[in-house]
């Protein structure tokens, strides 16, 4: 039964998925009060012009990420579908699948920024409500004034409170590159898991 059920969406890349990600993830859940999260590797990202990692990689670092996290559901259904990854495809397909529940769209406050330039946003904001956390303290300032919402260029955007970690997947793989420690950064199995296939070795 999905009716007043609350499900967040949380994709993204993750090559590789790091500690920022899960704090993210476990704050929306605690936050909104949420039934499940999907959480969704992407397949082909149409804005990105720099390839990913092979996808299979990314969705068994993911399932590591995210082991053992309550409510959590790793769903990858943007690396099995066909063409470029739309996020209005993907709110569209859990709606059907989950009719009468709110669906939750968590983004990190980077991408609040170009929200304006998304596929079909317009429909992105009929389906869900977008929801967006500060993870690094230089882009964390609008949710200290405002006790709702943001508006972004026509779009309602709600703050979403979360510890500040200023972690990226950039520099992940640039520390591994040159062969620095990432402990800390991503999670103990993840960590192992890039070791043991050689994930972002310097050529």
């Amino acid at each position: 039964m999905s009716q007043g059920r609350r499900i967040g969406v949380f994709g993204g890349a993750f090559d590789p998925p790091h500690l920022a990600h899960v704090a993210l993830v476990r704050s929306a859940i605690e936050a909104l009060q949420l039934d499940e999260v999907r959480v969704l590797p992407t397949g082909h990202a149409w804005h990105r012009v720099s390839g990913l990692s092979d996808a299979a990689h990314r969705l068994a670092m993911t399932r590591l990420a995210f082991a053992g996290l309550n409510h959590v559901v790793v769903d990858d259904r943007e690396i099995r579908r066909a063409g470029p990854s739309y996020t209005a495809d993907t709110l569209g397909e859990i709606a059907l699948e989950a009719p009468g529940a709110q669906l939750y769209l968590l983004i990190g406050d980077d991408q609040r920024r170009s929200l304006p330039a998304w596929h079909r946003i317009d429909e992105i904001a009929r389906l869900a409500i977008i929801c967006a956390a500060a993870r690094d303290p230089q882009v964390a300032s609008w949710h200290a004034g405002e006790a709702a919402a943001c508006d972004v260029a026509g779009l309602v955007v709600q703050p979403l409170p979360m510890p500040l970690m200023p972690i990226s997947a950039t520099d992940i793989r640039d520390r591994l590159t040159r062969q620095a420690n990432v402990a800390g950064l991503v999670a103990p199995g993840v960590e192992r898991y890039i070791h043991e296939h050689h994930l972002y070795s310097p050529r």
